[in-house]
């Protein structure tokens, strides 16, 4: 290296460098003062930690799962439920994305299988919109819906919950037919759960 190279090395290291810093400037062009950090990151204790976002107490047990869930009538069209076997006897899963779906006992012409939404509107506390068509004409079209609606509270150890619905049936012109009122209880279904368990 001549003499002449040895005095243009710190001056192209320094251009080397500003360069490289050069990204670094214009990406915060146009912020604010304090740095832009993900809004999912939370400092605590000096080090950076996910935060999980929950209606309530981090601690509480979740209504996401599978579930054996047993309805009970207690009116028919505002007069007592007479009929002596649940209304349904039913395999729920609630997924953590607020969907539902359920698996009924119910005949399969009837519409068995169907789908619900649901929020949390308390420490354990959850209401389900869930809506079914009943019956198809010969077409496969459907012929009729319903609207069934609870209300529900999951113990404290996440295994069971109960609670109130309401089911509303419609014809295929949306005039209201049946009504049914009724509680509801659950039990969380495992891998370990027998099917016996759920006759």
């Amino acid at each position: 290296m001549n003499r002449s190279d040895r005095k243009l090395w710190p001056a192209m290291s320094a251009l080397v460098l500003a360069m490289m810093a050069l990204p670094l400037a214009q990406a915060q062009c146009g912020l604010p003062g304090k740095q832009v950090k993900p809004s999912s990151w939370s400092p605590r204790n000096g080090s950076p930690q996910i935060m999980k976002a929950s209606f309530g107490d981090d601690s509480e047990p979740s209504i996401v799962g599978m579930w054996h869930v047993v309805f009970t009538g207690q009116t028919m069209n505002g007069g007592a439920y007479t009929l002596a076997e649940p209304f349904d006897n039913s395999v729920v899963v609630w997924h953590s994305d607020g969907t539902e779906i359920m698996n009924s006992s119910r005949p399969a012409q009837d519409g068995n299988f169907c789908m619900g939404v649901w929020q949390q509107t308390g420490n354990r506390q959850y209401f389900l919109n869930h809506i079914p068509w009943q019956g198809n004409d010969p077409g496969g079209n459907p012929e009729d819906g319903a609207q069934l609606l609870e209300q529900v509270t999951l113990s404290p150890d996440g295994n069971h919950y109960s609670g109130r619905f309401t089911f509303q049936a419609y014809d295929n012109h949306g005039n209201p037919t049946l009504m049914l009122t009724g509680v509801l209880t659950a039990t969380r279904i495992t891998a370990g759960t027998p099917f016996g368990s759920l006759l």
